[in-house]
C-alpha cells in the first residue's frame, strides 16, 4: 500500500462503499479506510437490517446503479430475496440481505475496482493547507500514518473529516441540537413467523394503520409494527410507543428494532460508552418481553446483538445547499440531481415516544442535489452518506442506506470527473456527471 492515492473514501460503510467502487472503476487509485475489521458500517456493525427502500410508494424503483448490482450479486449468492413488499406498508419495498455475505461481496467487489482497503484503522487528524486537505493520518495498530490524496471523500455518518478539517458542520436538530435516539438492534433465533401472520389476520387493529393485512396469504411476511395493547400493558422503561421487527435473513430469525436510548451525543466518547450499557440492558428486557407476551416468540431466543449501538444522527455538513422538508414532502426536483429517494420523512423523537412521519407528495420521489455532496470552505472534500447537507427533517430520509448507497456512487464518480479535469468537485459539470450516472444505471 503506497500513501498518494487519488480518491481516500474514509469511512466503509454502504456509501463508502459504492463511492470507492465508482472512482476505482473510473481508474482512479482509490482507498478505502474503516475502523472495523469489516466493511458494511450501521449495516453490518449495528445489524440496520433491511435496507428500505429502492422504491417510491408507486412502487417505481428509483435507487439503482450500484446499489443494485450489490443487491442483484447477493441474490446470486443466496445473500438476498431481492426486494419484498414490506407488510408494514410504510414503503413499499424491503430488501433483506445476509451481512455476512455482504461483508464478503463488498470487500470483492472493491479489490475488483482495484480499491484498496484498509480496515482496523481510524482517521484521528486532518492536515490542511488553506481551503485544502493535504492529507489524513490514520491510526491503527501498525501505528500512525500519514496519508494524501488529490480528492478525500467523508462517508464516516458522523463528518468527521469535514469537522476535523474545518468544513462548517451542523449537529442534530436546528433548535438544541438534540440528535434522533441511539438503538441497539438485535435478533432471535426460533421465532413461528406463520404463528405471528396468524395473530395479525386475527386482530388487525393490533397494528401500524397500513399493514397489508388482506394480502398476507400471498406476500411473505417481511416486517411487523403493532402489538401496541401487549407493549402498553408491559409497561417496560423505553421511551417507545409499538413492537417493530423484520424477518430475516433465515425464516425462523427476526431483527428486533425497539430499544431507543436518547438523550447521548453518538460523537461523544463518554455518552457512546453510557449509550452502549444501556442500550443492551433494553436489549435483555425486551427480549423477555417478547418471549412472555408475543405470539411466536415462545421459544425464541437472542442469536445476535450489534457489534456497536446504532447511530441515526450526529453531524452533517453545511453545503452549497441544505436539503429542506419541504423539498422532500413536495417531491421537489434539482437541475443538479444526482440521486432521488421515496422514502419518507422518519424522525424517532429525540425525547419524546413516537415518531415524525411526513410522506413525500406527487410522483412519490424527490432529488437530491449535488450541491448537498459539496461542503463550504473545503475544496477538495466531498460528503456521502448520513453527513450530506440536510436539515434534521430532510436528513429522516436520507439517512437510509439505499439513499446513502447513491449519494456514494455519486460522490466517487464527481470526484474521478475532478481529478481527470483537474478542477475541484465543486467546479465539476454537471451535465457530465448527469451523464456518467445515467451511463451506470442511475435514475436521474
Amino acid at each position: 500500500m503506497t500513501t498518494m492515492y487519488d480518491v481516500i473514501v474514509i469511512g466503509g460503510g454502504p456509501a463508502g462503499i459504492n463511492a470507492a467502487i465508482a472512482a476505482g472503476r473510473q481508474q482512479m487509485k482509490t482507498l478505502i479506510i474503516e475502523r472495523y475489521g469489516f466493511l458494511g458500517g450501521m449495516s453490518t456493525a449495528a445489524l440496520v437490517y433491511p435496507w428500505m427502500t429502492f422504491h417510491n410508494s408507486q412502487g417505481d424503483q428509483v435507487i439503482k446503479g450500484i446499489a443494485q448490482e450489490i443487491v442483484e450479486r447477493l441474490m446470486e449468492h443466496g445473500g438476498s430475496p431481492g426486494h419484498l413488499r414490506d407488510t408494514i406498508g410504510f414503503v413499499y419495498s424491503v430488501t433483506p440481505y445476509h451481512p455476512e455475505i455482504y461483508k464478503v461481496l463488498a470487500f470483492e467487489m472493491l479489490r475488483e475496482a482495484n480499491v484498496d482497503v484498509l480496515l482496523h484503522s481510524y482517521v484521528d487528524e486532518v492536515e490542511t493547507d488553506g481551503d485544502r486537505i493535504q492529507s489524513v493520518s490514520v491510526t491503527g495498530k501498525s501505528g500512525r500514518r500519514k496519508l494524501t490524496a488529490k480528492v478525500f471523500i467523508d462517508s464516516s455518518g458522523d463528518a468527521d473529516v469535514a469537522y476535523l478539517a474545518g468544513a462548517p458542520t451542523v449537529k442534530g436538530r436546528e433548535s438544541d441540537n438534540r440528535t434522533q435516539p441511539l438503538t441497539m438492534k438485535f435478533r432471535m433465533r426460533s421465532v413461528d413467523t406463520e404463528k405471528i401472520k396468524a395473530y395479525i389476520k386475527a386482530h388487525p387493529e393490533h397494528f401500524y394503520e397500513k399493514t397489508l393485512v388482506d394480502r398476507l396469504d400471498e406476500l411473505p411476511l417481511t416486517a411487523v409494527q403493532g402489538f401496541y395493547p401487549q407493549w402498553e400493558a408491559a409497561n417496560l422503561p423505553i421511551n417507545r410507543d409499538q413492537v417493530l421487527f423484520f424477518i430475516g435473513p433465515e425464516k425462523d430469525e427476526v431483527l428486533v428494532n425497539m430499544s431507543r436510548v436518547q438523550g447521548y451525543d453518538g460523537t461523544k466518547t463518554e455518552d457512546l460508552t453510557l449509550g452502549e450499557y444501556e442500550g443492551r440492558k433494553q436489549v435483555l428486557m425486551i427480549a423477555e418481553f417478547l418471549q412472555k407476551h408475543i405470539p411466536g416468540f415462545e421459544q425464541a431466543s437472542i442469536s445476535n446483538v450489534g457489534t456497536q449501538i446504532g447511530i441515526r444522527e450526529t453531524r452533517r455538513i453545511i453545503g452549497q445547499y441544505t436539503l429542506t422538508k419541504d423539498d422532500v414532502v413536495h417531491a421537489r426536483k434539482f437541475d443538479d440531481v444526482i440521486a432521488k429517494s421515496g422514502y419518507p420523512i422518519d424522525i424517532h423523537d429525540p425525547t419524546k415516544k413516537g415518531l415524525q412521519v411526513a410522506f413525500v407528495s406527487g410522483d412519490g420521489t424527490f432529488d437530491i442535489p449535488y450541491r448537498c455532496l459539496v461542503p463550504q470552505k473545503i475544496s477538495n472534500l466531498l460528503a456521502a452518506g448520513r453527513c450530506i447537507s440536510t436539515t434534521h427533517e430532510a436528513f429522516a430520509t436520507t439517512r437510509l442506506t439505499p439513499s446513502a448507497m447513491a449519494t456514494g456512487q455519486a460522490a466517487g464518480t464527481a470526484a474521478a470527473l475532478a481529478i481527470r479535469e483537474g478542477i475541484s468537485p465543486g467546479e465539476v459539470n454537471i451535465n457530465v456527471l448527469q451523464d456518467q450516472l445515467r451511463k451506470d444505471n442511475v435514475v436521474l
